[in-house]
């Protein structure tokens, strides 16, 4: 069973999102909040296995919640709801600890998914709005990248060919079926590549690829 947490100061939007959820008998919601600060409080009454957390919230916003949610003992993990124009906010976000981010106009069934994904320890980016972002806000700043790049250096060649896939949102399945190797030395690999990146999640490792030039489109 895995504990779901909604936070959406729309509470149309909140109630939605409940009911979908429980359409899904491997989801629970454990609890619900209108702001990032009643987020935390509930996370921390609660065992929550992923918070879908509105970027824009009184009291405390998405982007704050994601990384007090992220500090807890058991933290759950963040998927981050926005639209288009919010663009710099997700970054944010991503940079904050979270596993991804939703539109709010996503399909109710991508929803639902992105919950399972998350939960089984991979990111969730909606795929046209994850590469405009991190093309926009990752390409081209030389501190970033002059930072990205020596952390990348501490990666062995075939670690960082798995860097590179992950960069472009490939699961651990398609890394695996690219590279020929088990999915399970992938998983291995990964874990190193999140110790030498000083990274939280794949989705900081894969912001750091960005950073560096490694995994862009084309």
């Amino acid at each position: 069973m895995i504990n779901v947490l909604v936070a959406d100061d729309d509470a149309l939007v909140r109630l939605g999102l409940v009911d979908l959820l429980t359409t899904d008998p491997e989801l629970t919601v454990v609890g619900e909040a209108a702001d990032g600060l009643a987020a935390v409080e509930q996370a921390g009454r609660h065992h929550v296995d992923i918070a879908l957390v509105d970027i824009r919230m009184p009291r405390m916003d998405g982007i704050a919640a994601t990384r007090r949610l992220r500090a807890l003992p058991s933290p759950p993990r963040v998927i981050t709801l926005t639209t288009f124009d919010l663009d710099e906010y997700v970054y944010d976000a991503l940079a904050a600890g979270a596993d991804g981010f939703l539109l709010k106009d996503t399909d109710p069934l991508e929803i639902i998914r992105a919950v399972h994904v998350v939960a089984a320890g991979q990111g969730m980016l909606h795929p046209a709005a994850a590469r405009r972002l991190i093309d926009r806000y990752h390409h081209s700043e030389r501190p970033a990248a002059l930072a990205a790049r020596a952390k990348l250096a501490r990666l062995t060649p075939r670690e960082t060919d798995v860097l590179a896939r992950l960069a472009l949102g490939c699961s651990n399945a398609e890394i695996a079926a690219a590279l020929g190797m088990r999915e399970s030395t992938v998983k291995a690999h990964i874990s190193r590549i999140l110790t030498a990146l000083d990274a939280g999640n794949r989705v900081q490792a894969a912001l750091l690829a960005r950073d560096a030039g490694l995994g862009a489109p084309g």
